[in-house]
């Protein structure tokens, strides 16, 4: 990607206009995020009524319970500690993310993430709009502990409760963020990377589960949006060592140039020098050894 400090005018002209684009699309991408939140505040009763009904169908398919996950936690300190990681962690890491993207890798491995980030968090705004959902941390009656009111920190405190919408719990992009961020990071990235957000998107998982703020569903329903993002956008062609090559053309099949041999059929046979005369047998070859006359 072209160093704009250091590019000539009119190209740092460009790379300066293709930031400021890039930076409208992830806000706009983020209003569209808080809209789908939003939009159905008014809609609890839904909410609630459909909350049960997954919890209902967790149960039938055998998922086990998040109230159980939960309470295996040994300390109030790592509760407090899910919390803290739930709450400061999501936005500043993919923000990272696409500015690493952007800045420091190829612009086709940016735009990749890019189109993968918008496809499957605008899927996921029309489910918000949809299917209002209650997280699991609403229901004390089913065993849950609200571990964000309960413990602190909360999301939902402050100046962000005006705008959050604490009935947008599926799909959950938390861990659909996070799984995006650790599929392009393994295609894209180093070694090291990779396994860090492999790392990332597996906690976040744990996370999102004690602290009750999503069913086991909504991690789920985030990774299927995301697959359908990945079939329209399956990303950059990579090169994998072991992969087939093309062999480099030899003399015997390159094609021949103007006025070269190469790649000519071979010359016919030379007819064998004549016998001696009289129609005698030709003369044996000196380096063999002539047999018995018979």
């Amino acid at each position: 990607m072209t160093d704009v400090r250091t590019a000539p005018a009119p190209a740092r002209l460009a790379g300066w206009r293709a930031a400021l684009l890039e930076l409208g699309l992830v806000a706009g991408l983020y209003l569209l995020y808080r809209w789908g939140r939003v939009v159905a505040l008014d809609r609890e009763a839904v909410a609630l009524a459909n909350a049960r009904a997954v919890h209902d169908l967790q149960q039938a398919v055998g998922l086990p319970s998040e109230a159980v996950l939960q309470a295996l936690v040994p300390s109030v300190g790592l509760l407090e500690l899910a919390n803290v990681y739930y709450v400061a962690v999501h936005f500043p890491t993919v923000v990272a993310f696409l500015a690493w993207l952007y800045l420091l890798r190829p612009r086709a491995d940016y735009l990749w993430a890019r189109n993968l980030l918008v496809v499957q968090t605008g899927l996921a705004a029309g489910i918000h709009v949809a299917f209002p959902l209650a997280p699991p941390r609403m229901f004390a009656d089913l065993g849950f502990v609200d571990t964000m009111s309960v413990h602190g920190p909360s999301a939902y405190d402050g100046a962000s409760a005006a705008v959050a919408n604490q009935y947008a719990a599926m799909p959950s992009l938390h861990v659909g963020w996070a799984v995006l961020l650790a599929v392009v990071v393994s295609r894209c990235g180093p070694r090291w990377a990779a396994r860090l957000t492999g790392a990332h998107a597996a906690t976040t998982l744990v996370v999102v589960t004690v602290t009750a703020n999503h069913w086991l569903l909504d991690g789920a329903v985030a990774v299927l949006l995301l697959g359908l993002a990945l079939l329209a956008f399956p990303g950059p062609d990579r090169r994998r060592p072991g992969h087939l090559r093309l062999s480099r053309p030899t003399a015997a099949t390159a094609p021949a140039r103007p006025g070269s041999t190469a790649g000519a059929p071979a010359p016919p046979p030379r007819p064998a020098p004549p016998g001696p005369p009289g129609g005698g047998p030709a003369p044996a070859c000196p380096s063999r050894r002539a047999g018995p006359a018979r």
